[in-house]
């Protein structure tokens, strides 16, 4: 689990409103891919997946008024999700902080 410092500060819906406007093309654009991105949002929490890559949840974000908190589900020795992790990690702190 990573915490990041609220400072802006940003809603659950707000931050589910720009990583489904900006992070998709973020990630495909930094990585040279044309990786598909979902996103599922319920009062603070933000769930994020990559189907086409990894089945289920990867990672879910935690928003209250003080921190973000972004937790890497990933159980499956199969795939790395540290590149992933990285670009989002990346975004949150960009937007964020």
């Amino acid at each position: 689990m990573t915490t990041y410092k609220n400072i802006q500060p940003l809603s659950a819906e707000a931050l589910f409103d720009l990583l489904k406007k900006e992070f998709t093309n973020e990630i495909n654009t930094k990585l040279d891919s044309s990786v598909n991105v979902e996103y599922a949002h319920v009062y603070d929490v933000i769930n994020v997946s990559f189907p086409e890559i990894i089945e289920g949840t990867v990672f879910t974000i935690l928003v209250n008024d003080n921190e973000i908190e972004l937790t890497n589900n990933s159980n499956s020795l199969e795939y790395n999700t540290e590149l992933l992790e990285e670009q989002l990690a990346a975004f949150l702190n960009d937007k964020c902080s």
